[in-house]
């Protein structure tokens, strides 16, 4: 049986509503075609919106590569692990047969760790010199009684007349005090001379000694590198000298008397 029709009911009405949304979509579309046309004659608006639209697919991009990395990787880790955890229990590890062996290895790492450290800092009085830093530390019984600045080499060049050249720089490494003196004269090498443009004497000429110009004291390393005082403490903590290493007179006076020929010397 049909539905009856109100006598008050306008039945066009749902085709009146259809046909003004079909219009208004048309005109919604005539709209957009228009701003798109203005959008392209204006090129600088045109590049600018451009531009904004790379930046911001660029930026989500990112993110989307970000959130893959972060969440989606491990996610698929775990989905082909099956779900296992990579965690053992004490007793599993206890008793896991390579698991022994590594803590077997780790402790007789440190123990030979140990021995060397304890052969390197033994209860004599050594001195460690840190070349990037320029920088002493004086130890005794194994405790820093002192630290300060000094200078080293500066590894600069010289080169003479002919194939004879000079790098200078400290040398590196594990030494011992070979020889103390006090009021300590300096016997010029050849580079002295050449570094002043002065022609090169015989091996005993009298201007090869200067005294004076090495402090109070000069402790030797071997090879005719010193540890001795400077008149150029301005330069303390720089890399300057011609490979030995200055001190201040206070520092150099508490080295000389806390360390003995034998005295271990450390120089990095």
């Amino acid at each position: 049986m049909e539905n009856p029709v109100n006598p008050g009911e306008d039945i066009s009405g749902n085709a009146a509503e259809k046909d003004f949304a079909n219009r208004a979509a048309e005109d919604f579309r005539k709209l957009l075609h228009k701003a798109a046309e203005k959008i392209k004659a204006d090129k600088k608006l045109y590049r600018t919106l451009r531009t904004a639209t790379r930046n911001i697919l660029s930026v989500l991009g990112f993110f989307l590569i970000l959130w893959f990395l972060l969440y989606a990787i491990p996610g698929l880790q775990n989905m082909m692990a099956g779900g296992r955890s990579a965690i053992k229990s004490n007793q599993e590890l206890a008793g896991d047969k390579g698991y022994k062996q590594q803590i077997s290895q780790l402790k007789r790492d440190i123990q030979s760790l140990s021995r060397k450290y304890n052969s390197y800092t033994s209860g004599q009085s050594y001195i460690v010199i840190n070349t990037t830093d320029n920088r002493f530390f004086l130890y005794r019984n194994k405790k820093l009684i002192r630290e300060g600045f000094c200078s080293s080499g500066s590894y600069t060049m010289l080169k003479a007349d002919g194939e004879k050249k000079w790098i200078f720089r400290t040398p590196k490494g594990k030494y011992r005090i070979q020889g103390k003196i006090s009021s300590p004269v300096w016997r010029r090498p050849d580079w002295a001379f050449v570094e002043e443009g002065l022609p090169i004497p015989s091996a005993n000429h009298p201007s090869r000694y200067e005294y004076g110009v090495l402090g109070d004291y000069a402790l030797s390393i071997g090879d005719g590198y010193l540890i001795h005082g400077t008149l150029y403490k301005r330069f303390l903590g720089m890399p300057v000298t011609h490979g030995c290493v200055r001190l201040n007179d206070e520092d150099l006076e508490a080295i000389y008397n806390t360390l003995s020929v034998g005295s271990k010397v450390y120089i990095f």
